[in-house]
């Protein structure tokens, strides 16, 4: 039996959606209201309001996952939602989401990750909304659900006996349908329409070419065991860390050279051709092969260079632009422009890429941040991403046997000049002495000689706060990174993250760019060490901080 409820509450401080949803600890969204708080305001933001709406429903498996879809289920019932979509067990990896969200023509879905963030009882959990295109909700909406909260005095609830997420099929709670669906299958269908599944079959199975793909305990694991196992007809050697945990096992599921460590040391001890991982909700991924790593932002202009020949979703359909996170080096640029494809800088935020999508204005784009995604769903997607670099991989061997990862590398590198790029991560540094650093690099870039000054080796040519004005909603963005330009093109980029839970994180990012042969094989942080050095003196981060190195360099 169910029956219906109106409960007051209280505002939460703080209920602010960052670049992909709220994120706080999990002991935060445990306690009394608080999610049933967030679910509310969300609902209530959905422009046309929720009654009579479909929406779906999914996470990433990490702890407080199932508990958060029960609530979800009792609030959406109370407030009118005709129809739940979720994935069986509450489990849907993000890139999934958002192809569901658009295959069932839903009104949006509301996910349940921390991205790649820690999981477990004392670690980090996540709401957010995504909209009718799949895409992250924009900030017109996001602003609206914060507004929201701080104005709360009651929610709407169903009340009844827990839903079964195990079990696939149709069921009702109170007068609100609950569909359980295979939460693997038609994504992976989907991947068989975009890319070549024969070809990729047919290179691998020679074994000359052995690869391991690395779930990190995160959600990705049931879709890469039928990708690779199932349609790409791999041993169960080629996937590791492939079931999803609560904790994600206890690791930081971010497919990075830090915390995806186990990955590098199999492909460097075994002598694997190719590695991938994904991280938590499975919409980042970081591509290796042997002694070789493919940085996120020459990864992404890889895929766009071989994207016609080598995937039949572009090859049939064409390129119609290029974008990158602001951030990102620009490496893509190059790329669109031998190639005369339009290309859009943004700021950081997926989000950003889904009005130039809906437009037809863009085809492929990435973040540096291990994100890389096409106009096929509205939401970067790792799997897509590893797909598409053994698409590549699988031509490239058509045209000439035996060739490697780095060979890839280097080809794209002699066609195209290299961009040197690096990414300083300073975790859970002192919100206090953060705000410190940006405030100190503000100062320094209202000097009216500071453009023009020599900075050690380099001449300051422009600097400022990045903003965007986004050419189809006309909307303006601000205050989205700090940037200084030098003359012979190199730039480092400040920026505070809005994905972690505690304290801020700092994120540097270094460019430089080259068409001297004899640089493309240099070490990366030799290659950057003096503006490196450069933009810490001129931030003086380590005064503010009290931090000598970075948590992960990327």
């Amino acid at each position: 039996m169910t029956h219906f409820e109106t409960i007051s509450t209280q505002p939460f401080e703080g209920q602010k959606p960052g670049t992909s949803g709220l994120r706080k600890r999990v002991k935060v969204f445990e306690q009394p209201h608080y999610t049933n708080n967030f679910v509310q305001s969300i609902l209530q933001a959905i422009p046309g309001g929720p009654k009579g709406s479909t929406l779906v429903v999914g996470g990433d498996g990490r702890y407080f996952c199932k508990p958060a879809v029960q609530k979800i289920i009792r609030v959406a019932a109370g407030n009118g939602v005709k129809k739940l979509i979720v994935g069986q067990e509450g489990i849907l990896s993000t890139p999934a989401a958002s192809h569901i969200i658009r295959l069932r023509k839903a009104t949006g879905g509301i996910l349940l990750t921390a991205s790649h963030n820690p999981g477990g009882p004392d670690a980090d959990f996540g709401i957010k909304y995504n909209i009718s295109n799949g895409g992250p909700a924009p900030e017109s909406i996001t602003n609206e659900i914060y507004k929201l909260t701080t104005t709360i005095t009651e929610y709407k609830v169903v009340e009844g006996d827990d839903v079964d997420l195990s079990k696939i099929g149709v069921s009702t709670f109170g007068s609100m349908e609950v569909e359980i669906i295979d939460s693997v299958k038609d994504y992976v269908e989907y991947m068989s329409q975009i890319f070549d599944f024969k070809m990729i079959r047919d290179f691998l199975k020679s074994g000359d070419f052995p690869i391991r793909f690395d779930g990190l305990n995160g959600v990705t694991g049931p879709y890469a065991r039928a990708l690779f196992v199932d349609c790409f007809g791999l041993s169960d050697q080629a996937v590791q860390n492939c079931v999803p945990k609560p904790d994600f096992g206890g690791a930081h599921p971010d497919p990075n050279l830090t915390y995806a460590k186990s990955l590098v040391d199999a492909v460097d001890r075994e002598g694997l051709a190719f590695g991938a991982a994904s991280d938590g909700d499975g919409d980042r991924n970081m591509i290796l092969g042997k002694n070789a790593f493919v940085n996120p932002s020459d990864s992404v202009a890889i895929i766009a260079d071989w994207a016609q020949k080598a995937i039949p979703y572009f090859t049939k359909g064409g390129i119609h632009g290029l974008a990158r996170s602001m951030p990102t080096s620009g490496a893509i640029d190059r790329v669109a422009k031998a190639r005369n494809y339009e290309v859009f800088e943004v700021p950081t935020g997926w989000k950003f890429f889904g009005n130039l999508m809906d437009a037809g204005r863009l085809s492929i784009c990435g973040e540096e941040s291990f994100g890389t995604g096409s106009d096929h769903i509205r939401e970067k997607d790792g799997l897509w991403a590893v797909i598409a670099w053994l698409s590549i991989l699988a031509a490239a061997n058509k045209e000439k046997p035996g060739t490697s990862v780095s060979d890839i590398l280097q080809a794209h590198y002699a066609k195209y000049g290299r961009n040197f790029f690096s990414r300083y991560d300073y975790e859970e540094v002192d919100s206090e002495g953060a705000a410190k650093v940006m405030e100190q690099l503000r100062n320094r870039f209202a000097d009216p000689s500071f453009v023009g000054s020599k900075l050690g080796e380099f001449t300051v040519a422009e600097a400022g706060d990045f903003s965007y004005a986004d050419p189809i909603d006309k909307s303006v963005s601000k205050n989205q990174g700090l940037y200084v330009l030098f003359d012979d093109g190199s730039r480092f980029i400040f920026r505070l993250s809005g994905t972690g839970s505690s304290g801020a994180t700092i994120r540097l990012y270094t460019e430089k760019y080259t068409q001297n042969t004899s640089e493309y094989t240099e070490d990366v942080q030799k290659a950057l060490k003096p503006l490196i050095k450069v933009a810490l003196e001129l931030s003086d981060l380590s005064k503010f901080t009290g931090r000598s190195e970075p948590t992960v360099i990327t």
